[in-house]
């Protein structure tokens, strides 16, 4: 966060040419933001902030917080998710006290992003794009900034533990019901084949997300 504060300057010449100083954040008026979709976190223990000799508040605060994201997992393995993160603060209108602008634009912010985001994790970073607007409460504009988080899920593991076990099981089936076999036979290998499947529906019913309007497609089959 960076903010300006025409109250709190000095001229460094004066004091042996001290252009900066730390001080804890109850010292000087901060802007009070929250971030809208949070439902669990911890709050941040760096509670510092830096102030330039001219009036310029920089802090920079670590956050780790669990957000609420709904999900489209209609083609679950191979779906994209995207989730917002809003940042507001419904204490000050907008434009007459508080306005939130972004000093990145959005293909910086996708860098930093990249680089920070864990590349072995189950999720691949897409995209990032940011959106600034007034959102209206009981006649009153608030400034939000919205960061609009997408992520592409890595299906391989679920291809080799859930999509190619399947098939197996399908094409096994296939292959008994049209071979040559006779049918005491058949009916031994259905069996089997029916306690597989009932085995690889358990597996795949603690595998797959819940929290969707539609069931993916590979549990609908």
């Amino acid at each position: 966060q960076e903010w300006q504060n025409p109250f709190a300057t000095w001229d460094p010449r004066d004091f042996c040419n001290i252009s900066e100083i730390v001080l804890p954040m109850d010292t000087y008026w901060s802007p009070p933001v929250f971030i809208m979709e949070r439902v669990n976190g911890q709050n941040p223990e760096l509670n510092y902030m830096v102030l330039m000799h001219n009036g310029s508040f920089n802090s920079t605060r670590p956050y780790q917080v669990t957000l609420t994201c709904s999900l489209r997992i209609l083609k679950f393995p191979f779906d994209t998710q995207t989730c917002n993160l809003s940042i507001a603060s419904f204490l000050y209108p907008a434009v007459t006290e508080l306005v939130m602008k972004t000093r990145r634009t959005p293909a910086e912010n996708m860098k930093d992003s990249q680089s920070f985001f864990l590349t072995d994790g189950e999720w691949k970073f897409t995209n990032l794009s940011i959106i600034e607007f007034t959102e209206m409460v009981d006649d009153k504009g608030f400034s939000v900034v919205t960061y609009v988080i997408s992520m592409e899920r890595r299906p391989t593991l679920y291809i080799l533990n859930l999509i190619l076990p399947t098939c197996a099981l399908y094409l096994l089936d296939m292959a008994v019901l049209f071979g040559p076999s006779s049918l005491e036979e058949k009916i031994n290998f259905q069996i089997a084949i029916i306690l597989g499947s009932s085995m690889l529906a358990v597996i795949l019913n603690n595998s797959l997300p819940t929290s969707s309007n539609k069931p993916p497609i590979i549990g609908t089959h």
